[in-house]
């Protein structure tokens, strides 16, 4: 312990006292600490002024003594501190290392678990109600509450079968090509027992767990991601607001279009392409918002809750970090899922790029995207994530790289968005001199050879509608969108995209007719 420590303050890993009181009020921050991640308490200093008045010398070694034996006596399961005597300016103080216990949950001896159980809350210590302290009994045996049985619901064949159906018609939509499709394995009653989806209970009876009701929204409680836009910085004034239910996979496709519509979009012009470049990363976003899912906490009383203001995005997870996770180990790619489950399901259907990769990655692209660096903020509770948009306008940049002002916009519908791609490219074409005519572009396009290696500039949601139309060439919109369980409009605005830009077009009626590739395969093939 440092003076610097003690100058800080009291926070949810250091609690002070100024002189020892009666064991049961500090034996509660002692279960709670070991509950926790954590933490120190200092005898000898006082909580409000954090003037240092130390223990008497004479006390010292009997004050330690009677702090082991109350540690030992009062607690269950044992609790072994680290106590030892510390000198600041003069004056010894006595200081009690906790650490994170490994069977939790801790309580205190004379109520039982049901009543003497604690936990650290934003600096205070609260007594943990029936749910949380169950929670801390799955997390010790190394098993997630999402897999947890509910024994008074049945679940039938039919219904197994087609969540595997769901399942397996994701993951295939978001392969990105068609080797990766013909790896997707077939989903089988006996992958969700073993995921912990669904559990066998003592009479052989197939019963869904907390997963399966989160998973396809029949969690009316937990299974909703709230998303809303606010005016100026705060949340005084709502523009727009929505609750996502169902799926929970199609809850994060839902959430994270929503971002997307309501953050501006500009474009980059590079020599004949035309590339889309929303103001923030939209496969951190997506990412972010993945993660958010796999860490909350069913124990929880709120939503996850994605909120943008004029200056930021604001991700927040109920739950807060698991034991063992820190800021800092966060940021250097360290990851503890809290629902194992549901992890397993996300990372079958490809939700899951790779784990503990998201976080050093998202901090890559905002400096890609010379955006400010994310800020992580731990509540204990809770954990939220702000994403800082630019403050400048996005940038339109033309065949000669040379860089102009694009339109803002801050549409909420999917026509906004092409009405301000269109104008950016409209802009492009205005101020550099070098693009061409988009008659010239469509020869271009349909001449260009490129090796293999070259960047195309197609979007991942072009390339999965062309790879589509490639096998299908007579699929309809509708189809398409059933394909990548995407909504009708998000499929209208890239097919008429791709048209505009003269990638593909549409041959005879929207009923009878089909889709033809104008641009050679090894440009989106690869």
């Amino acid at each position: 312990m440092t003076i610097e420590e003690i100058l800080h303050g009291e926070n949810q890993y250091v609690e002070f006292k100024g002189t020892r009181p009666e064991a049961k009020k500090y034996m509660k921050t002692i279960v709670a600490f070991a509950n926790g991640k954590g933490g120190r308490l200092v005898f000898g200093v006082e909580d409000e002024t954090r003037k240092i008045i130390g223990v008497p010398e004479e006390k010292l070694f009997s004050e330690i003594d009677a702090i082991t034996n109350a540690i030992s006596d009062m607690c269950k399961p044992m609790i072994v501190p680290d106590i030892y005597p510390q000198t600041f300016e003069g004056q010894t103080v006595i200081v009690v290392e906790i650490s994170a216990g490994k069977k939790r949950p801790y309580y205190l001896a004379a109520d039982g678990l049901a009543n003497g159980v604690y936990i650290r809350v934003a600096g205070t210590t609260r007594h943990a109600d029936q749910d949380t302290t169950r929670e801390l009994y799955y997390d010790s045996e190394g098993r997630s509450y999402d897999t947890m049985m509910v024994p008074e619901e049945d679940i039938t064949e039919e219904e197994i079968a087609d969540l595997c159906k769901q399942m397996e018609k994701v993951a295939i939509s978001n392969c990105i090509s068609e080797s990766q499709r013909r790896k997707v394995k077939k989903l089988s009653k006996n992958n969700l027992l073993n995921w912990g989806i669904i559990s066998e209970d003592g009479r052989g009876r197939i019963k869904p767990t907390n997963a399966y009701n989160y998973l396809l929204g029949k969690d009316v409680f937990h299974s909703v991601i709230q998303c809303g836009v606010f005016k100026g910085t705060s949340r005084a004034v709502f523009l727009d607001k929505k609750e996502y239910t169902g799926p929970l996979w199609q809850q994060v496709e839902d959430a994270h279009q929503f971002v997307l519509r309501n953050i501006r979009l500009g474009a980059k012009i590079k020599g004949v392409y035309r590339q889309d470049i929303f103001e923030l990363p939209p496969d951190s976003i997506r990412e972010l918002i993945v993660n958010a899912v796999m860490n909350y906490s069913f124990l929880q009383s709120s939503n996850i809750q994605i909120n943008l203001f004029d200056d930021r995005l604001e991700i927040t997870t109920p739950g807060g970090l698991m034991p063992g996770v820190t800021i800092s180990k966060m940021k250097e790619g360290y990851s503890q899922i809290r629902n194992k489950a549901l992890a397993s399901a996300f990372s079958y259907m490809k939700l899951i790029e790779g784990w503990g990769t998201g976080i050093p990655r998202l901090f890559e692209e905002m400096r890609n995207y010379g955006l400010q660096e994310p800020e992580f903020i731990d509540w204990e509770d809770a954990l939220r994530i702000n994403l800082y948009r630019s403050s400048t306008d996005l940038l339109v940049t033309g065949a000669t790289d040379k860089e102009t002002n694009a339109p803002q916009t801050g549409g909420n519908t999917i026509q906004d968005t092409t009405q301000a791609i269109q104008a950016a490219q409209d802009t492009a074409q205005v101020t550099q001199g070098t693009t061409q005519a988009t008659q010239d572009t469509a020869h271009a396009l349909q001449n260009t050879t490129q090796d293999r290696g070259e960047e195309s500039n197609l979007t991942k949601e072009d390339i999965a509608i062309l790879r589509i139309l490639a096998e299908h060439p007579k699929f309809t919109q509708r189809e398409i969108a059933d394909i990548l369980h995407w909504k009708l409009d998000r499929v209208k605005y890239y097919t008429t995209k791709l048209k505009k830009n003269h990638v593909m077009e549409r041959i005879g009626t929207s009923q009878k007719g089909c889709w033809k590739i104008l641009v050679e395969d090894k440009i989106w093939q690869n």
